[in-house]
């Protein structure tokens, strides 16, 4: 919704903001991915124990979190997918943070305890089948490379959909260092490359899961979306003819590649609020592609009590004479 004052001090909305995301097509990818990992997920359980493989059992657990990550971003597609009603005026959207911040947050507790547990295979080897474990890592690395080429097709955009893209991706690398682990034991008897690989696959999975932890993070405390300076659109819509000041500039995530602003945006006393409110939305629509704006259109000659009585934030001002 965008918002401004009109001469008369009234305010007027409109709505001009558009959210075009397939979602179905986002589930049937999604599941599809699911379906490969969980099969094969099973079987790697069967061989890591037979094998006696903690790199095998390492990637097993790391599929058991692709396949968590992918039932809690169906199920965040699904509720983000409903209407805004009742107190939640934007819906449920951030569900999908939610479950990308779950994904993250797994990821760490995961890659602590194989960390944990690989520190303790290097202390005490165990007797490892390394060609079973070459073969089963090499079935891995095909099923991934499957699923992740499925999870690409799905909106990307979505940090939701990310999250459960990060899992697939770093299992992916996870069963080529364990196809290479499976192989120097196969070929040398070194079985500690055994739980090598498996601080590697750890050291993957912190990487994967802190980034997840850390951009849902900046959602959720409403911070500037990552590749935009709140400075630098304040210097813009300064530069709009008309404008002498704004202040009150508030940009953040509704949920993953959905920004929103306001701002309190005074104008001088001769300049057309509704003309120079066009050329605003249309400047940030095209050079910051952000269609939810709430704009507050005021004259200067309007006394500072009526409109704000203090500033939150920096304030922007026109360089022109008189500004």
């Amino acid at each position: 919704m965008k918002e401004h004052r009109n001469g008369d001090g009234e305010v007027a909305h409109d709505h001009a903001h558009q959210h075009g995301v397939s979602a179905d097509a986002d589930r049937r990818w999604l599941a599809l991915a699911l379906g490969l990992i969980a099969t094969f997920m099973v079987a790697e359980v069967i061989v890591g124990v037979l094998a006696g493989s903690l790199a095998l059992i390492t990637d097993a657990g790391h599929m058991l979190t692709d396949a968590a990550s992918i039932v809690l971003a169906l199920i965040a597609i699904r509720l983000a997918a409903r209407p805004a009603k009742g107190s939640y005026t934007y819906g449920l959207k951030r569900a999908e943070i939610l479950s990308a911040q779950a994904n993250g947050i797994t990821l760490l507790l995961m890659a602590c305890y194989f960390v944990f547990e690989g520190v303790r295979r290097l202390i005490n080897p165990h007797e490892v089948e390394g060609g079973l474990v070459f073969v089963t890592a090499l079935v891995g690395i095909a099923v991934n490379v499957a699923a992740t080429w499925c999870i690409s097709r799905a909106n990307r955009s979505s940090l939701n959909v990310e999250g459960a893209y990060q899992h697939i991706l770093n299992d992916l690398f996870a069963f080529i260092a364990t196809a290479i682990a499976g192989a120097v034991v196969w070929l040398t008897g070194f079985v500690e490359a055994d739980a090598i690989a498996a601080l590697v696959v750890a050291a993957l999975m912190v990487k994967a899961g802190w980034g997840l932890v850390r951009a849902s993070g900046r959602i959720f405390m409403e911070a500037a979306p990552q590749n935009m300076d709140p400075e630098i659109v304040g210097r813009q819509l300064t530069s709009i003819d008309g404008v002498a000041e704004v202040h009150d500039l508030h940009i953040w995530e509704i949920t993953s590649g959905q920004a929103a602003l306001s701002a309190h945006v005074l104008v001088d006393t001769r300049a057309d609020c509704h003309g120079v409110r066009a050329q605003l939305e249309e400047l940030l629509h095209t050079d910051h592609g952000i269609d939810h704006t709430t704009l507050q259109i005021d004259h200067t000659a309007v006394p500072a009590g009526d409109h704000c009585a203090e500033a939150h934030g920096p304030s922007y001002r026109s360089g022109r004479d008189g500004g």
